[in-house]
């Protein structure tokens, strides 16, 4: 899959997103990466592999006043597309990740993600 489709994709996830979790979106910058950087091999999960990375202050943990820069969520397409078999499986493994990444943004804990099925 090419890095134009892969974006094309992760902007369809984004666009299925529920319009009340779009309206609390604000200063954060989506965007799609090759690899995770080196300095995040300590996040890297259980089964070796990083999809993404929420970088910034949860909504749940902000204290007046808007942040200076924009919040971060980085889907990274290489792990994504090595993990999955088929086109079907990066696009839902994508949504996932976007979904996962946007609920940390919003102060949820790994522990209820996976309990709502974005683990």
């Amino acid at each position: 899959m090419t890095n134009r489709e892969f974006v094309r994709l992760a902007r369809q996830a984004y666009s299925e997103l529920p319009i009340q979790v779009i309206q609390r979106l604000e200063n954060v910058d989506v965007v799609v990466e090759e690899w995770p950087g080196p300095d995040d091999e300590d996040l890297v999960g259980h089964d070796g592999t990083l999809f993404g990375l929420y970088t910034g202050v949860p909504l749940t943990e902000r204290e007046g006043g808007d942040p200076m820069l924009p919040d971060r969520i980085a889907i990274y397409r290489q792990p994504i597309l090595r993990s999955c078999s088929s086109r079907t499986e990066a696009e839902r493994e994508i949504k996932i990740t976007l979904w996962h990444e946007i609920g940390h943004y919003l102060g949820l804990s790994e522990e209820v993600l996976h309990k709502l099925g974005y683990g």
